[in-house]
């Protein structure tokens, strides 16, 4: 009897995944393994919010391999161990895997294939996680993009592949002796129960991204376009965890999107293809991390490698905790700490009050974003935080400094956002609870409010420290350096 073992990684799903369909074709018993070896991520091993979601999801993947007959076989040891040791036990002759695309991980695989191979064991790796394969997209000089437009606009006229893979029926079942741990034994949940937000607002696993996607496209996929930038509204999708842990492929999101402009009433085209370019966003920053592997810890922009960033660790940490006394950037790190979660474009303005207001390094923006989000994801980690920072691909210019108070008037006029995550200001009028430093004092007294006790006064101030990064970005950047 053939027997093939199917490693899952960040590919958590039955349904179009490469790995698993290939292997049942030509394999009479399989073998669904995940393995936890963290330190083989390093340094960007998971975080905490990341575990967390992690381990509700492979609760739910081995609930789903369980109801078609099969189970999943954990460990917790270096990979190549645990794969020659299932090797032996089994009598496997083969290995199916879907690629991952981290440096890290880059590496790792490649060992593994070669150990694998010199042990006698046939190596099969598909493509589960991207539309297009990191390296397939690249100018007509063959030289990797780095602005997403035209990148984009190439991906789009290369095809990106059948329609999404069926979930297998049953599975044959593991044979009994293999061990396996139990899911605790991996230790991904916290010690201290911090993640009380995350199971009030994260629902892991499959079947839950399938619903979230269809849910979502009945519902709020015609204003998606109108609606996205707008923090209080349930305008974005949160597929972003699902896709991150493979619990859903792009391929799906992509023909789902585009079932729903086709057949639905009135048209959601616009809408659809709006939505499908964030997918092409995630892919033009697996496609910039592929290229440039370096640039999680390093910018891409040379010019940028010794600027002088602050280490002002008063402000970081005021940040972190969402005690800035800037209300639209302390909702959003309310938010995150919370849900595990937080609206892109409040994301944006969190990262550039920390880093061009601040002066603060961006790595370490992201590494608190990689600890604390549950859709961490290093590829849209690192180029959306040098983005901000204007060292990465296609990033904003260095004289780009959004202003939160302009901003949260903008896309949170009447402060809904602002009353739920900050609710000390929960009794200022629309008109004073983006700035309420600029409130007279019978309003904030009116309103039970004092500054400086109840809620802070800003940690800096806005318009200096917009000049003052100029003056440093021009500084530095400056072609007579």
């Amino acid at each position: 009897m053939h027997t093939a073992i199917v490693w899952l990684r960040l590919d958590l799903r039955l349904a179009d995944n490469p790995a698993l369909h290939h292997a049942l074709q030509h394999a009479e018993r399989i073998i669904p393994v995940y393995i936890h070896a963290p330190e083989e991520a390093a340094p960007w091993s998971d975080g905490g919010a990341s575990r967390w979601w992690l381990h509700h999801s492979l609760r739910a993947l081995a609930g789903d391999l369980r109801h078609l007959g099969s189970r999943l076989v954990l460990r917790c040891e270096p990979s190549l161990s645990a794969l020659l040791d299932l090797v032996r036990n089994s009598g496997a002759t083969s290995v199916y895997w879907n690629r991952l695309h981290e440096p890290a991980f880059t590496r790792r695989d490649n060992e593994v294939q070669a150990a694998l191979r010199a042990a006698g064991v046939d190596v099969h790796r598909y493509n589960g996680s991207l539309l297009h394969q990191p390296g397939a997209i690249l100018t007509k000089t063959g030289r990797p993009y780095r602005v997403f437009t035209p990148f984009w606009r190439a991906c789009q006229q290369s095809p990106t592949g059948p329609q999404p893979l069926p979930s297998p029926n049953a599975l044959p079942p593991v044979p009994a002796h293999l061990k396996s741990l139990e899911l605790d034994e991996l230790s991904l949940l916290p010690r201290l129960p911090w993640d009380q937000g995350l199971r009030a607002t994260c629902e892991p696993g499959e079947q839950q991204a399938n619903m979230r996607l269809h849910a979502y496209c009945q519902t709020s996929l015609p204003t998606y376009p109108a609606s996205r930038d707008y923090p209080d509204r349930p305008g974005t999708s949160h597929l972003s965890p699902h896709l991150h842990f493979g619990e859903i492929s792009p391929q799906q999101v992509l023909w789902v999107l585009r079932d729903y402009a086709e057949h639905a009433a009135g048209g959601l085209t616009a809408a659809s293809e709006s939505l499908i370019r964030q997918v092409g966003w995630r892919e033009f920053a697996a496609h910039v991390l592929h290229h440039y592997p370096h640039t999680p810890e390093q910018p891409l922009d040379e010019r940028y490698r010794n600027f002088p960033w602050d280490n002002d660790k008063s402000l970081l940490t005021a940040w972190t905790r969402g005690e800035t006394g800037i209300p639209i950037i302390d909702a959003g790190m309310r938010q995150l700490w919370y849900s595990g979660w937080m609206h892109n474009r409040v994301r944006m303005l969190v990262a550039s009050f920390l880093v061009k207001n601040g002066g603060i390094h961006w790595l370490e923006g992201a590494r608190w974003f990689w600890d604390t989000l549950v859709d961490a994801d290093l590829a849209n980690n690192t180029l959306n935080w040098q983005w901000v920072a204007g060292c990465g691909a296609d990033a904003a210019p260095y004289f780009r400094i959004f202003n939160p108070v302009l901003q949260s008037k903008k896309f949170d006029p009447d402060g809904v956002y602002i009353r739920r995550w900050v609710p000390e200001l929960a009794h200022l009028s629309a008109r004073h609870l983006h700035q309420p430093w600029g409130a007279p004092q019978r309003l904030l007294h009116d309103s039970g409010l004092q500054l400086g006790r109840d809620y802070p006064y800003p940690i800096i101030d806005l318009g200096s420290s917009r000049n003052q990064t100029l003056v440093r970005f021009r500084a530095h950047l400056s072609p007579d350096r």
